[in-house]
């Protein structure tokens, strides 16, 4: 019986072992959230809101998947560089002019950027800094 009890917790301390054990990426995505969501609250929750919902006509939200999807590549740049043209958000035209944050690395931009498309409804997993300084150099 004493033999029975010992194998069984010796099992179940490796199941736990397994079981709590992530990969690399899980560990950075959560690092990055954490990280991202200091800076968004810094720089971006102002105009953006604490939900992501917006300012009105000023800021748009950040919930809408589909436009940062398709501007994923492009987010990067905004960011970093502000934005200074029309968008188009949930359908409604927004034409404020977004501000810069040069002073953000781009190990912060990342950060932040996986904190916008993996919060307020959106899931699109991890970006590394290294894509988003390759973004960062592709910018107008």
């Amino acid at each position: 019986m004493r033999k029975y009890i010992i194998n069984s917790i010796f099992f179940l301390f490796i199941i736990g072992i397994i079981v709590s054990c992530q990969n690399q990426e899980t560990i950075d995505l959560q690092n990055y959230m954490s990280n991202g969501k200091d800076i968004y609250k810094a720089k971006c929750q102002n105009c953006h809101g604490e939900n992501g919902e917006g300012l009105g006509e000023l800021a748009p939200p950040l919930t809408d998947s589909v436009f940062l999807k398709t501007n994923k590549n492009r987010l990067a740049c905004f960011i970093k560089n502000g934005a200074n043209e029309f968008l188009i958000i949930h359908g409604k035209e927004y034409k404020e002019k977004m501000p810069a944050f040069p002073e953000l690395a781009d190990i912060d931009v990342a950060q932040v950027m996986v904190y916008i498309t993996n919060s307020f409804g959106n899931k699109q997993g991890f970006v590394p800094y290294t894509e988003v300084s390759k973004d960062l150099q592709n910018c107008k």
